[in-house]
């Protein structure tokens, strides 16, 4: 389990359960736990300085999302990524996230735009420094926030739900690659597509970006854009 980090420093309202699941999700999403990796809950214990209890629930949590299956007097074993599912996952996404960033477009709030690049700013650095961790927390907190300016909940959600499904296990082997560089600048163009109005250069690059998940962040190359 060489990179899970034992840091379990929780947000505002959140249990140790939740964030022991968070932190084991995100491992598993970016690949630095692999299909195949063996998980006991003492070992997961010991690693986090926490009693057994949150780490069973949490781990139990997991086997109901699919990420984890139990094996016989061992434990569990993170699962195989089923690229099947990743591409319905994938496809429900785009049919949401673009036309949710071009709708934005058209009445995105100036005043949150330095608010936004911050976020931004920190998906850079969580790529520049190789951490996976605060780089997928702080995506998922950049979307999710964006998409609920649009004021559906149900939406923000859906989305959310989605992501939290979608592995991608090609991640860790970007850490301090071009790839990963790239596709953390694009939350700036993002924003710059937002700023200016422009829905339809919105909604393209969110399909290119959500692309990635079956692209770089899956272990495939991309072509290389001109």
């Amino acid at each position: 389990m060489s990179g899970l980090t034992a840091d379990l420093r929780l947000e505002p309202g959140e249990s140790l359960r939740a964030r022991v699941e968070r932190t084991l999700s995100l491992a598993i999403i970016s690949g630095e736990l692999a299909p195949g990796t063996l998980l006991t809950v003492p070992t997961l214990a010991e690693r986090f300085a926490v009693s057994a209890t949150p780490v069973r629930e949490a781990v139990l949590d997991l086997e109901k999302r699919g990420f984890v299956e139990p094996v016989r007097n061992k434990g569990f074993r993170v699962t195989e990524v089923s690229e099947a599912l990743l591409r319905d996952i994938v496809e429900i996404r785009l049919l949401l996230e673009p036309p949710a960033m071009a709708r934005l477009a058209a009445d995105f709030p100036a005043a949150r735009l330095d608010e936004f690049r911050s976020r931004a700013d920190a998906i850079v650095e969580g790529a520049r420094t190789g951490d996976l961790t605060a780089y997928l927390l702080a995506d998922q907190r950049f979307h999710l926030d964006l998409t609920a300016l649009l004021g559906n909940r149900v939406l923000v959600e859906t989305i959310g739900e989605l992501r939290a499904r979608t592995r991608l296990v090609g991640l860790v082997s970007l850490v301090e690659t071009d790839e990963l560089d790239a596709s953390a600048a694009e939350h700036h163009r993002l924003l710059d597509h937002l700023a200016a109005g422009d829905a339809e250069a919105a909604a393209e690059l969110m399909r290119h970006h959500i692309g990635h998940a079956v692209g770089w962040w899956a272990g495939r190359t991309e072509p290389t854009e001109t």
